[in-house]
């Protein structure tokens, strides 16, 4: 793998995320003043001055974008409104719990996920393939707020065996992750199987079989590998959508993450958490798809050509 390839995706990493900071940037104030919003009716108008000036929103938008974009080099991420502390100690002081969720959800993603897809694409016109991709289209298109309060209601409510919000135990744990990994998994298995089915008919798969390997061996040595690349990339970008995806899932079981305070921020018009949040999520969603180009020219090393060919 070249230095120029990577050099490549790094630079359309920078670019993204820069893209997402002036978009954030520019949306968040010309939707409203955060000042006045945020103070009483009845304050008086040089006590709103004083705000502004103190947060430096009196100077022009250009001149505010420059200033928090090169504070941002410097590692300064601005003051929340709300609690007059730094927005990045603010934000990353949710980040463990939002990674926690994260994970579980993900190791649900994959393993269900992957385990129907392999099953699907195995038992292929079966009745055990209908069932299974009918639970990954219902999984897929079913919203995650309405799964998470079917959950409440089954689980919390009616056999009272989990708790229903809050993060205190490992038990708490369990219905948010199902319920922010399942609609992920419905897609991973329809991946999985699609691409599997597609590498079981290729002659080498033949060859293999005519060796006298067993089945298991011919998934796991031949096919798995060789299916592996649509499989990543759908794993890539769903690993970067529980971020995203986070936001409704801990407001439905008022799980205290960066998705529960970005909620809040944005309703309290916190400029600085705002756009401290979505700064991180940008920044995920770039390594993720970094870690995924990498990952594809490893796993095939002819998509490093096509895509310098492509480029010329």
């Amino acid at each position: 793998m070249s230095i120029r390839f990577i050099l490549a995706k790094l630079l359309r990493g920078l670019v993204t995320l820069l893209l997402a900071v002036t978009f954030v940037f520019v949306v968040l104030r010309l939707s409203g003043d955060p000042v006045t919003q945020m103070l009483p009716d009845d304050v008086p108008a040089s006590v709103i001055a004083e705000y502004r000036r103190m947060w430096g929103l009196d100077r022009p938008l250009p001149e505010q974008y420059l200033r928090y974009v090169l504070a941002l080099l410097q590692g300064d991420f601005g003051f929340s409104f709300r609690d007059n502390r730094p927005a990045l100690d603010v934000v990353m002081e949710r980040v463990p719990e939002t990674m926690r969720l994260g994970f579980a959800a993900f190791a649900i993603t994959v393993i269900m996920g992957m385990a129907a897809g392999i099953l699907a694409a195995l038992r292929r016109g079966t009745g055990t393939d209908h069932a299974t991709m009918g639970f990954t289209i219902l999984a897929h298109s079913m919203p995650n707020f309405f799964l998470g309060i079917l959950l409440i209601l089954l689980f919390a409510m009616s056999l009272r065996v989990l708790p229903s919000s809050g993060n205190a135990t490992w038990w708490h744990l369990i219905m948010p992750a199902v319920t922010l990994g399942a609609s992920h998994a419905a897609s991973v298995a329809r991946f999985t199987r699609s691409s599997l089915l597609e590498v079981l008919h290729q002659p080498f798969m033949r060859t293999a079989r005519a060796k006298g390997l067993t089945l298991q061996r011919r998934v796991a040595m031949h096919a798995l590998p060789n299916a592996a690349i649509p499989v990543v990339t759908v794993l890539g970008l769903r690993l970067g959508g529980l971020i995203g995806g986070a936001v409704v899932v801990e407001s439905v079981f008022a799980w205290p993450g960066i998705g529960l305070l970005l909620v809040n921020a944005v309703g309290q018009r916190d400029l600085a958490v705002v756009q401290a949040i979505v700064l991180l999520i940008a920044l995920t969603m770039v390594i993720i798809n970094f870690l995924v180009d990498i990952t594809y020219g490893w796993l095939d090393p002819r998509i490093e050509g096509m895509q310098g060919r492509a480029t010329r």
